[in-house]
């Protein structure tokens, strides 16, 4: 009952139009009908002129919709004397309002929960006690108790012996994740059955699910180009019906047939199906760990042709391992590495944390620089013990060094150059695998019509083109700069653009793109805010998904639209000849509004999830196991 109450206060018009027909029943009953057509009549023409306001004002901010149709309708029918009819399309028209409100709130389920379970408040440590504070209050460096299932407030390290934390919210991973002193912890996991000390490592709001709750909120807010479309139709579909409502009356002399028309001609479902299918659609892809910032964008990903990839950390893994280390004469493997290890302590690349290790682990010991610079994207040059150091992209080093070579590399590897002292010093080569499930991925694409595909990397074209030749991608750009990759994406004539990256560099590029999808598992970066789509799990199916997912939201949006416009047309064509009262047609038309409603519904897809969580994919689209990849 206490829900059925909250209803009735929220949707108050509704409940008000029921009402009076209740009271209306009693006034029949009681011998006082001609009370009963007063009160409605009057009801009825006071809901039309507040409806009317409402009309006018949107007309004046350009938007011309479909509720003259059902005004003209409620004036028609009591002028007519059809009281009974007059107060259906009244119901009609608040409760399809009313319908669509809920609908909408149904549809956003899944968005809402990511906003309402964010964290509010932090424990913070203070003099060997705690103290509940804010937790836009929480610095870095504080140190944090998290209670036993609380959510953690901001992303640190753990400070205690061990923990285990449900990531699933953030990463998609389906069972606890075991925790020991140092580890990264997320902000967003559900902390385990014992409480644990952790150290901020970033406010809240650089925090990893505060960035994530912020896509949420925006992609809330938006409107799809289609429902817009939609309200194009509003011209044609009004000036039919009023038209054919006045062939009507004319061909019979009976202005009762221009109102069976009209109450007929009410598109409530051209008004509600097509925006509750986008929301459905963007609550589908949060489910699925995918934020859609907008409607508009599953338009984009239903239409698109061609699909572009940044290769590192999207195709492959983002984390090479030396491979091989390649010396050229006089220098020896060991002084090659130390020398490496030894310049890129001072580089932010992915490999530099690999070779350091490297390194370390065959006992060098690595020297400190007088000097060092990084050339973004290019390399990175330093002063050790006297001598020049150059470590980066043959044509970097070739520059510094005249007699560098380039060496052979194996499918999955790249090669890092090397001139010590102006002299080619040699290479090392390192690894990295490719994600198990991309080529499948890319099958899956071209299933859903995104049948052109090409790789934009800034590494060397061979590791470029080996990793292509793998994956079946014909178009390669490699050793490309940020700059490059926006050239390259605004020269694609097979359009909408999808480009998929999950970098820094790739940020330019995927706001250029028609729709840009960043790889955000690891962490809210510039991709992340400059992207369209944002894929919150380290999974590059997810872009297939998000296509898919754009896809059925189109189907069944302009389904929605053209299954309303139909059945009203064909209904107010047997209304013109006078086979459905005005009463009867404002029922059968409260009916096509709830089917319609539903049928949008389905674009949330929750039993379609369902069933593929359930059931494991097979055929050409299953994603590869471990031992068939290629790393």
């Amino acid at each position: 009952m206490t829900r059925i109450a909250r209803l009735a206060r929220r949707y108050w018009v509704v409940t008000l139009t029921l009402g009076v027909g209740v009271v209306g029943i009693v006034l029949a009953l009681a011998g006082a009908g001609w009370l009963v057509q007063w009160l409605f009549s009057v009801y009825a023409l006071a809901v039309a002129v507040w409806q009317g306001v409402g009309m006018v004002r949107q007309m004046a901010h350009g938007r011309f919709g479909l509720d003259i149709l059902a005004i003209t309708a409620i004036v028609a029918t009591v002028l007519v004397g059809e009281y009974v009819a007059a107060l259906l399309v009244v119901l009609m028209l608040t409760g399809g309002d009313a319908l669509e409100d809920y609908a909408n709130r149904r549809a956003k389920r899944e968005l809402d929960a990511l906003l309402t379970r964010a964290p509010q408040f932090a424990h913070l440590v203070v003099d060997g006690g705690y103290q509940e504070v804010p937790v836009d209050q929480v610095r870095v460096g504080d140190a944090l108790l998290v209670r036993p299932s609380e959510i953690v407030p901001v992303d640190g390290v753990l400070i205690s012996a061990r923990g285990a934390f449900d990531q699933a919210s953030i990463t998609g991973e389906s069972i606890p994740v075991e925790k020991t002193t140092g580890d990264e912890v997320l902000s967003g996991s559900v902390n385990g059955q014992e409480a644990v000390e952790l150290r901020a490592t970033s406010t809240a709001a650089s925090s990893q699910y505060q960035q994530i709750v912020a896509l949420v909120a925006q992609a809330a807010e938006s409107k799809a180009p289609v429902v817009r479309l939609a309200d194009r139709y509003a011209v044609p579909f009004t000036v039919f019906s009023l038209a054919l409502g006045a062939v009507a009356w004319w061909a019979s002399g009976d202005p009762v047939r221009f109102a069976e028309v009209l109450v007929l001609a009410t598109p409530c479902p051209l008004l509600i199906a097509a925006p509750v299918a986008f929301i459905g659609g963007m609550s589908r892809g949060a489910r699925n760990s995918i934020i859609v910032k907008s409607g508009g964008v599953l338009e984009q990903l239903a239409r698109a042709r061609t699909a572009v990839f940044d290769k590192t950390g999207t195709l492959t893994y983002g984390a090479p391992a030396l491979s091989a280390v390649r010396p050229q004469p006089p220098f020896d493997a060991d002084e090659l590495l130390a020398a490496v290890a030894s310049a890129e302590q001072y580089s932010s690349h992915v490999l530099a944390a690999s070779f350091i290790r490297a390194a370390k682990d065959r006992g060098l010991e690595l020297r400190e620089a007088a000097s060092a610079q990084e050339a973004a994207t290019n390399g990175v040059v330093a002063e050790i013990d006297g001598r020049e150091v150059v470590v980066g992209k043959f044509a970097f080093v070739a520059e510094h060094a005249p007699d560098a070579v380039r060496t052979a590399i194996a499918p999955g590897e790249l090669a890092v150059y090397v001139a010590i002292g102006g002299r080619y010093a040699g290479a090392l080569l390192a690894s990295d695998r490719l994600r198990e499930n991309a080529a499948a991925t890319l099958r899956e694409l071209s299933a859903l019509g995104v049948t052109n595909t090409m790789m934009l990397t800034g590494d060397a074209r061979e590791t470029a083109e080996h990793i292509a030749a793998e994956l079946g991608i014909t178009k390669v750009r490699a050793e490309c700069l940020p700059a490059d990759k926006v050239a390259e994406v605004a020269g694609i004539a097979e359009r909408p653009v999808i480009m998929v990256g999950d970098g820094v560099n790739d940020a330019p590029v995927l706001a250029a793109a028609d729709v840009g999808i960043a790889m955000g598992a690891k962490g809210a970066t510039a991709a992340s805010e400059s992207a369209d789509a944002v894929i919150l799990v380290d999974d590059i199916h997810g872009v297939a998904r998000a296509v898919r997912i754009g896809t059925d939201t189109v189907r069944i949006a302009l389904q929605s639209i053209w299954l309303g416009i139909v059945v009203s047309v064909v209904l107010m064509v047997i209304a013109a000849f006078g086979f459905i009262p005005a009463t009867a047609g404002a029922l059968i038309q409260e009916l096509v509004d709830l089917a319609t409603i539903l049928a949008a519904l389905r674009a949330i897809g929750g039993r379609l999830d369902a069933r593929e969580a359930t059931e494991p994919r097979t055929g050409p689209f299953a994603p590869a196991t471990p031992s068939s990849s290629s790393g």
